[in-house]
């Protein structure tokens, strides 16, 4: 019993080789007994010499995050033999494409939503120089500028505070849509 005490468990590397883990195993960090899992599939898709080579070829500090990939990619391979982790990839690319359609859409949908509430029409001696005196007033609303056969477009008062990043305000600190200042100069 006394050299139970001294034995010390192999890494899952060693002991899916079935061969005695020495104390500078390069695998022991890296593979711990309790996940052989991780090992096997790295030993089938890459081969335990490959990953030898590769593990002594990084720097100390760097290994670890090889490691890491190399299971990834390995788990990734055993459940998609063909793709792996690119068409994982691939899917969330095409999930956060479908998403970002929906939120322009949504986007659209909300200026559409705005400019349908306001007047579709404004005085004919009030035109496109004369928005000071527009934006100047109480109104909190995006007003709508042109005829009233729709062919106007909307522009956001100075006044009007938006609690919803849309993405033309990044890069617009006017509030108006098109780019322009307040008194519609582009």
């Amino acid at each position: 019993m006394a050299s139970s005490s001294s034995y010390n468990c192999p890494c899952a590397a060693c002991k899916f080789l079935r061969r005695k883990c020495m104390p500078d195993c390069i695998f022991a960090p890296y593979f711990p007994p309790e996940e052989p899992q991780k090992f096997a599939n790295v030993h089938k898709i890459f081969g335990a010499s490959n990953v030898t080579k590769l593990l002594n070829e990084l720097l100390p500090h760097q290994r670890e995050d090889a490691v890491n990939s190399l299971a990834y990619e390995a788990e990734a391979r055993v459940r998609d033999p063909v793709y792996g982790c690119v068409g994982a990839i691939t899917f969330l690319q095409r999930q956060v494409e479908r998403l970002q359609k929906e939120l322009d859409a949504a986007n659209a949908d909300l200026i559409r939503f705005a400019c349908n509430e306001i007047p579709t029409s404004l005085p004919a001696t009030q035109g496109v120089n004369s928005l000071h005196s527009v934006a100047a007033a109480p109104r909190q609303r995006p007003v709508r500028i042109g005829n009233e056969s729709g062919g106007g477009f909307c522009q956001t008062p100075s006044n009007f505070h938006n609690t919803y990043p849309f993405p033309w305000n990044d890069h617009n600190p006017s509030g108006n849509i098109y780019g322009g200042g307040v008194d519609g100069n582009i």
